[in-house]
């Protein structure tokens, strides 16, 4: 059974072109409208153990992050996609 945070993160970017990303707020937003702040740790938690599992890349100002060891904002998006070397 699919976990529905990681349903809806991939639902968010198979919506984009290739190689754009989302915020995770989008995905919180979706799933939680009136509490998304509550569901933001959740999808973040989700995001970081879909990319260990290279299934997903979190960038930070356009750039490849290490899962294990970020801070701060970041966005999320599909790997294999054109332009995951090149700066944003």
């Amino acid at each position: 059974m699919t976990d529905p945070i990681e349903s809806a993160i991939f639902e968010h970017l198979n919506r984009l072109a290739p190689g754009k990303s989302i915020e995770p707020s989008d995905v919180a937003k979706e799933l939680e409208p009136e509490q998304w702040q509550r569901m933001l740790p959740k999808v973040r938690g989700v995001a970081v153990g879909l990319a260990r599992e290279g299934r997903l890349i979190i960038t930070k100002k356009g750039k490849p992050v290490d899962p294990n060891a970020f801070k701060g904002v970041i966005r999320l998006k599909l790997p294999d996609a054109p332009g995951d070397d090149d700066p944003a």
